[in-house]
């Protein structure tokens, strides 16, 4: 069974960094692109950034210059690093990724996520 799971979250003052993953396992194709979101309370949920699968990176307007996307073809896994966390970046960051067999997208699986506190 294909899953995806996000980890790497905790509690960081502002001002600080955190590097959260997101990796897919069990899947019998290949992972292509991936994304990160987050979740607020209240379920309102924001795109964070995208890597495709030839590795071009897009970010929401808010990251400006703080946050990296990358992925890890052989790991199968997606990162996301942040620098000078404020507290209004505090929410549940969750992940996607398009799984692809036969050279087609077939799928695209979502993570539940981790979470991201950051204190003032």
């Amino acid at each position: 069974q294909v899953q995806l799971v996000e980890s790497g979250g905790g509690e960081v003052q502002a001002g600080g960094s955190l590097k959260v993953s997101c990796t897919v396992s069990g899947n019998r194709g290949r992972v292509g692109g991936m994304a990160w979101y987050r979740r607020y309370p209240g379920n309102q949920r924001e795109w964070v950034a995208s890597i495709t699968d030839g590795g071009a990176t897009n970010y929401g307007d808010f990251v400006k210059g703080r946050f990296t996307i990358s992925k890890d073809n052989a790991k199968n896994t997606a990162y996301l690093q942040m620098n000078d966390l404020k507290p209004e970046d505090a929410a549940v960051y969750f992940c996607n990724a398009n799984i692809i067999r036969l050279g087609r997208p077939v799928d695209t699986i979502w993570g539940q996520g981790t979470q991201v506190t950051v204190s003032s």
